[in-house]
C-alpha cells in the first residue's frame, strides 16, 4: 500500500531544510538592513540621486564634493600617534592649518603639506575638540568636556596658551554630556561662528563681533536634513559660504547651502575618492581660498583633496 505524500519521510525532511532556508534569508536580510541603516546607505542613494539631476552650473557654483580626489593619502603626523587629532581649521593670513589634539590638550600649527611647525601646549583645557580661525589672528576653540568656548589670540611668538587667560562662552548642556558640542567654524559672510553638536547631530550659530566678543546666545538651526550618525567637524568654503559637514560615524562630508540644503557629499571609504584606505576616524575638515580640501584623522593622519 502507497504511503501518502503527507505522510512521506522525503516530506519531512524537506519541511526542515525549508524552515532552515528561511531563517538563513530571514538572518541575511534582518543584516543587511542593519548594515544599510548604519552607513546610512539609504541616504547615500537619495543624495546620490540628488547629485545626478542637479545641473551642471549649479554644480560648478558648489564645491561639489565627488569631484575630489586625495591628493595627500593619510600622511602620519610625526610624534602624535597618541594625541588623538580633533579638528582643523585653515589661516589665510599665515596660509597655514591650525589643529587641535584632544588627548594631550594642545594646538599645532601644520603646512599645507602636513609638516609640523610648532606645537602649543593648552593649559587648563580638558578636551579641545574645535578650532576655527576668526580673522586677526584670534581663534575659537571648544573644550567639548568643559562645554566652554574660548577666543584665543595667537602669534607668530605663541608658544603656549592658558585657559584663564581668554574670555569664556559657556556653550550649556547638550543633548548626551558626553557627546557634547565638538564642531566649529567661522562664517565670515555672515559674522558668525556654527557650533556642531556631536549627538544627535545638530548645528547652532552664534554671532560675534570684529574682536571676537559673542552677541547673544546660539540658536539652533533647523537643518532637519542632517541625517548623519554624528558630527565630528564644520569647515567653511570661503568661495560659496556652503558648509562643510563631516561624520566620523558616517563615514561622510556632506556640502549644505546656507538655508541647510544638502548639495553634495564624498564617501570616505577606501576605494574611492582616490583614497587607497578608508580614513579610520575624520575628525577635522578646512578648506582654503582655491578650494582645496584638508582632513585630519584619529590618531594623527593628514589628508589633501583636490578637485581633478
Amino acid at each position: 500500500m502507497a504511503v501518502p505524500p503527507s505522510l512521506s519521510p522525503a516530506a519531512h525532511e524537506r519541511k526542515p531544510r525549508l524552515m532552515t532556508r528561511w531563517y538563513v534569508w530571514l538572518l541575511i536580510v534582518a543584516a543587511a538592513y542593519a548594515i544599510a541603516a548604519v552607513m546610512h546607505w539609504d541616504t547615500r542613494v537619495k543624495l546620490w540621486v540628488v547629485e545626478r539631476m542637479t545641473p551642471q552650473a549649479q554644480r560648478d557654483a558648489a564645491v561639489w564634493l565627488p569631484d575630489y580626489r586625495a591628493f595627500i593619502d593619510g600622511k602620519a603626523l610625526p610624534g602624535m600617534e597618541k594625541d588623538e587629532a580633533s579638528d582643523l581649521t585653515y589661516n589665510p593670513d599665515t596660509r597655514t592649518l591650525f589643529s587641535v589634539m584632544g588627548k594631550n590638550a594642545f594646538l599645532v600649527e601644520l603646512t599645507l603639506e602636513g609638516d609640523v611647525l610648532r606645537k602649543m601646549p593648552l593649559k587648563g583645557w580638558s578636551n579641545p575638540e574645535g578650532v576655527a580661525y576668526i580673522g586677526g589672528g584670534k581663534m575659537a576653540i571648544t573644550d567639548e568636556r568643559q562645554h566652554l568656548m574660548t577666543v584665543v589670540k595667537v602669534t607668530a611668538d605663541t608658544q603656549a596658551l592658558t585657559l584663564a587667560d581668554w574670555p569664556q562662552f559657556d556653550l550649556g548642556p547638550s543633548a548626551n554630556q558626553n557627546k557634547g558640542y565638538e564642531g566649529i567654524a567661522w562664517d565670515p559672510r555672515r559674522g558668525q561662528l556654527l557650533l556642531g553638536e556631536e549627538r544627535p547631530a545638530a548645528m547652532y550659530s552664534l554671532k560675534v563681533d570684529a574682536n571676537g566678543q559673542w552677541q547673544g546666545a546660539k540658536v539652533k538651526l533647523p537643518f532637519s536634513t542632517l541625517n548623519l550618525r554624528n558630527l565630528s567637524s564644520l569647515g567653511i568654503d570661503p568661495r560659496t559660504g556652503n558648509t562643510l559637514v563631516l561624520s566620523a560615524d558616517s563615514h561622510m562630508l556632506l556640502e549644505l547651502d546656507p538655508s541647510g540644503r544638502q548639495v553634495s557629499y564624498m564617501t570616505l571609504l577606501g576605494g574611492l575618492n582616490g583614497l587607497k584606505d578608508t580614513i579610520p576616524r575624520a575628525e577635522g575638515v578646512a578648506m582654503d581660498e582655491s578650494g582645496t580640501l584638508y582632513m585630519v584623522s584619529e590618531p594623527n593622519l593628514f589628508y589633501v583633496f583636490r578637485k581633478f
